[in-house]
């Protein structure tokens, strides 16, 4: 156990989910399962209810530590604001705590054009991810304030660097990378870092893509100058880890790269 023990981070997107060897095949999971080494109960949604109960059965027996699910999807035409309070009092009532909040969930409609973008697929995005966010850091925001917390966002390279067939992705992502400075800055005063990572790493997804469809696989996905794709667990959830820990509070309104160089810029 570590410096985490005892505290509770709320994780979006944290359902179970495994790649071909047994390991962590997505970033929410590999997230969950860093933070549950270092001693910290985990309060996960998802939309999928079995993802998420076999993630707390899973991570309470090898590590002890207390899980709780909630299924949350933030949507359109929903009352999202309902959907996310209802999250946050759950935490409250189990643990009577927030000391970290982490925002990975998104959706989107990946490879279609500027040009070809529907509505709702726009929807799709910014709900999913921009307005999710908004509305998890201002129900959380009363709690973080009392255990002077953290919040760690998710964008992505997508938006940085416009990636093309990514329009509402972009700029679902760009949005969350303004609103988590502009939280830097108001809730800085308050105790409070907000920072964001922007992830590139090896998840079930991926692995079904290389194994569907090899040639397409080869064509798209190109292999960082590391040489290989990020860990979920070792290299992208360790280091929300540490964006949580007191070496790290100084850190306010940045956003790290994590894509094994392939995210270089000025």
């Amino acid at each position: 156990m570590g410096f985490l023990e005892g505290k509770v981070a709320i994780i979006t997107g944290g359902g179970r989910a495994v790649l071909s060897d047994g390991s962590c095949g997505s970033i929410g999971y590999g997230i969950a399962t860093a933070y549950a080494k270092e001693g910290a109960n985990l309060v996960l949604t998802g939309r999928n209810v079995q993802k998420l109960d076999d993630a707390k059965e899973e991570i309470e027996r090898k590590y002890g530590v207390k899980v709780l699910p909630v299924q949350a999807d933030v949507s359109a035409g929903a009352d999202n604001k309902a959907v996310v309070d209802n999250v946050v009092k759950q935490a409250i009532d189990t643990f009577g705590r927030i000391d970290v909040l982490i925002n990975n969930a998104q959706a989107s409609a990946s490879g279609v054009t500027l040009a070809d973008h529907t509505q709702e697929q726009f929807d799709l995005a910014m709900y999913s991810g921009l307005y999710a966010v908004f509305y998890y850091m201002q129900a959380c925001y009363p709690y973080l304030k009392e255990t002077k917390g953290s919040v760690i966002n998710f964008a992505s390279g997508a938006g940085l660097f416009g990636n093309y067939g990514q329009c509402a992705y972009a700029a679902a992502k760009e949005g969350i990378r303004g609103l988590t400075r502009v939280a830097a800055n108001e809730w800085g005063p308050d105790g409070i870092n907000a920072n964001i990572i922007c992830p590139l790493a090896w998840t079930a997804q991926l692995e079904n893509f290389q194994q569907a469809y090899p040639e397409a696989f080869e064509a798209n996905v190109k292999m960082p100058p590391a040489g290989h794709y990020g860990d979920v667990e070792k290299e992208i959830g360790r280091v929300c880890v540490q964006l949580a820990s007191p070496d790290f509070k100084y850190m306010n309104g940045e956003t790290l790269t994590l894509e094994g160089g392939m995210g270089l810029r000025p």
